[in-house]
């Protein structure tokens, strides 16, 4: 025999043994005998783009600001040409230079000082190096995240296509499936998704060692989760280190492709059929040990049991039915009790069709979270709460984690790691309608962390963001202590430091009137080597910066304060923050709205709208430091700044060495509008701010296509 059939053998007694480790007793239940699956399968879609049989209009073309792209490409113009008018352009190109051999020199994963290249991605790599075409590129993802979210048949798998590209995985061709034709062939549909999964899941493990399978199923949530109350590092790193070196070893590719193996289910047209399953053509009910409530059907895959509860109100403990693999619920205001995915059980679907569902949990890895496994949870309907703790909501610790909620006024409550967060793999949380309530209290709503993608994305509604608020802020020094709360949410992409390179983060909202509360490094935000990205497209929002309250709802006790927030990078990271339309409020209190520290990157961009940025403390709006790009880009608008700080750029660099690294490189331009300025700088004016690399712009609105960034003479506001 070869070696590559060897090879392929040994994977196929693995997999198998995993799937009968993963359901323990499945072969000796009285089910349902399992139908043959129909023979048109699961086929590219000739339909192409005419809508959904369900009536699922299809997604628009184009979402959001139509001429974002050619409006950024202004704004990059404004920048070449102010360094080209101060004769800075060499210094500049210091600092591009700079920040490419700070990533050239410290790739490997051990270099002798906390900067190295473990869990690095090359996308990060990219961006950095490029910071003024980075936010064209970031533009384009955001947009192309959310429309592929907006698509209610293929979507999920664009979705994992895009994460499996920018975790270095590779470029990924998304499935398209045919719509199933019928309740059993939705039901066939879902078995041999079971099946896919749970076999790409034993590819995903087998370059491991029985040795590191059990390290990493005994340590992961240990190590970086619930030890843990800081958002910078981890207690105890030198295992964090040996844990992230085990994630690398796994095929994560595969992992990959077991969540991929589920997408098709996320089809609202799959969803429809499984609506259509026919109680009374079922056996009689039958009782399946950990369920309270109609039971319809029990059908044995080799994967484990599919379970279809009926329309009544039916309570469920997932952990106390052994062999579950998945679960439909017809409908019903039902109860959930935790549902956790790990080594024990690899894979979980929960699909419920109706009703005003609670999903309750106290353990990790529960409603779409998962801790060295896949999980996916689906709400077709319904004004549902979600109540967890750790690795929860669409996120993941090692494998992946989905979330999607279809409809209804849905609140989710949790406590770390949760609402789209992602370390070793995918975390995704998308909530298609209503008026919508997230609050936790670390890394939360978006956050990649070592070789993770995190995203939420919200599609309308009037929604309430809510990061930090329980735990003491980790920046207290004695030579800068600051009030606060850790947050570590909103769109971050945050590493670990001293254990590994930051991921990728993500949140994005499509329409309504928000609020967004949060404390310490929130809100499009990159930290140490990692990157993420905050996207409104629409309505009148309010970026509160610190929490109002205290998580659990008391007054707060810690002043209000708020340090990194808004379109930042913190220590070789880049952040950005896209606003569509609407009246807007920022706010904060230092070093946020468009401010880089630390050979970092950071963009605030506002497309339209009345915008205030009340945020008065030092490094704000549009700030670099310590060799920093930040920028603050207004494009249209009656805006007011507060505060004084608007485009100040220090000349002085006490991390890296001047002339080497560059210098510091701060922008506020402001095109169209009659604008307020604390620094009294005048409408229509071009200003020097501190050193050199400090631009203060204020410009008349012109079509992009018209646009030119020639300067006039330079008016000095009052203080430049």
């Amino acid at each position: 025999m070869s070696s590559q059939r060897l090879r392929a053998a040994v994977k196929w007694i693995i997999a198998g043994a995993i799937l009968l480790a993963s359901c323990p007793g499945a072969l000796a239940m009285a089910t349902e005998p399992e139908a043959p699956l129909p023979e048109s399968g699961l086929l590219p879609d000739p339909a192409g783009a005419e809508g959904t049989e369900s009536g699922e209009p299809t997604p628009p073309e184009t979402v959001g600001e139509p001429l974002a792209a050619p409006i950024l490409d202004l704004l990059r113009e404004e920048m070449v040409s102010g360094f080209r008018q101060r004769h800075i352009e060499s210094q500049f190109r210091r600092f591009e230079i700079y920040a490419g051999r700070k990533l050239d020199t410290s790739v490997a994963s051990y270099t002798g000082s906390e900067l190295n290249g473990r869990c690095r991605l090359s996308w990060y790599d990219h961006l950095l190096r490029t910071p003024l075409t980075a936010p064209r590129e970031a533009e384009q993802f955001t947009r192309q995240l959310h429309q592929a979210a907006s698509d209610g048949r293929g979507g999920l798998s664009v979705i994992l296509a895009t994460a499996g590209e920018k975790l270095d995985l590779g470029e990924w061709q998304p499935a398209a499936p045919a719509p199933p034709k019928s309740a059993d062939e939705a039901l066939a549909a879902v078995r041999r998704a079971l099946t896919g999964a749970q076999i790409a899941y034993c590819e995903a493990l087998a370059p491991l060692e029985k040795r590191d399978i059990d390290n990493l199923s005994r340590n992961l949530y240990r190590v970086f989760g619930s030890e843990n109350n800081v958002g910078h590092t981890l207690q105890s790193r030198s295992s964090g280190r040996q844990l992230c070196e085990l994630i690398e070893k796994t095929d994560r590719r595969a992992m990959l492709a077991a969540a991929e193996a589920l997408a098709p289910l996320a089809d609202l047209r799959l969803l429809a059929k499984l609506q259509e399953i026919d109680a009374e053509g079922s056996t009689t009910a039958q009782r399946v040990e950990g369920a309270e409530g109609t039971i319809l059907r029990r059908i044995t895959t080799p994967a484990g049991e599919i379970v279809v509860g009926g329309r009544g109100v039916n309570r469920y403990n997932l952990d106390a039915m052994p062999g579950l693999a998945a679960l439909i619920d017809l409908g019903g205001d039902d109860v959930y009790y935790e549902g956790t995915v790990s080594l024990r059980r690899p894979v979980l679907v929960v699909i419920d069709l109706e009703g005003d569902d609670a999903y309750q949990g106290r353990r990790a890895g529960v409603q779409g979270g998962a801790v060295l496994g896949v999980s996916m949870l689906l709400d077709a309907a319904g004004n549902d709460t979600y109540h967890a703790q750790d690795v929860a909501q669409g996120s993941c610790l090692a494998g992946a984690g989905i979330l999607i909620d279809y409809g209804g006024d849905d609140s989710y409550h949790a406590l770390r790691r949760a609402q789209g967060v992602a370390l070793g793999g995918v975390g995704i949380l998308i909530d298609r309608s209503g008026d919508d309530r997230y609050k936790a209290a670390l890394w939360t709503q978006g956050v990649g962390n070592a070789l993770g993608f995190g995203l939420l994305d919200d599609l309308d509604g009037a929604d309430h963001y809510y990061a930090g608020g329980k735990y003491l802020n980790s920046y207290l020094n004695d030579d800068n202590p600051t009030p606060g709360y850790e947050g570590w949410g909103q769109g971050m992409g945050g590493g670990l430091r001293q254990v590994a390179n930051g991921g990728i983060g993500v949140i994005l909202d499509g329409g309504g009137d928000d609020t967004y509360e949060f404390d310490y490094l929130s809100h499009g935000g990159g930290y140490w080597c990692g990157v993420g990205f905050a996207r409104d497209f629409g309505g009148n929002d309010r970026r509160l910066g610190a929490t109002a309250k205290e998580y659990d709802g008391s007054p707060r006790t810690q002043r209000s304060f708020q340090r990194f927030g808004l379109g930042f990078g913190c220590h070789y990271s880049l952040g950005f923050l896209f606003d569509d339309a609407g009246d807007d409020t920022y706010n904060g209190t230092i070093m946020g709205t468009g401010h880089a520290w630390d050979c970092s990157v950071g963009y605030l961009c506002d497309f339209a709208g009345n915008d205030r940025y009340e945020a008065t403390g030092g490094l704000t709006k549009g700030s670099g430091a310590q060799a920093g790009l930040g920028v603050l880009f207004d494009y249209d608008g009656d805006d007011v700044y507060r505060g004084y700080s608007q485009g100040s750029a220090s000349g002085g660099i006490s991390y890296h060495s001047l002339p080497d690294c560059g210098g510091n490189f701060s922008f506020v331009v402001d095109y169209g509008g009659e604008d307020q300025y604390g620094c009294r700088a005048r409408n229509n004016s071009y200003n020097r701010r501190s050193s050199s690399g400090g631009f203060l712009i204020d410009r008349p609105k012109e079509k992009p296509a018209e646009q030119t960034a020639k300067h006039p003479k330079a008016t000095p506001a009052a203080g430049s």
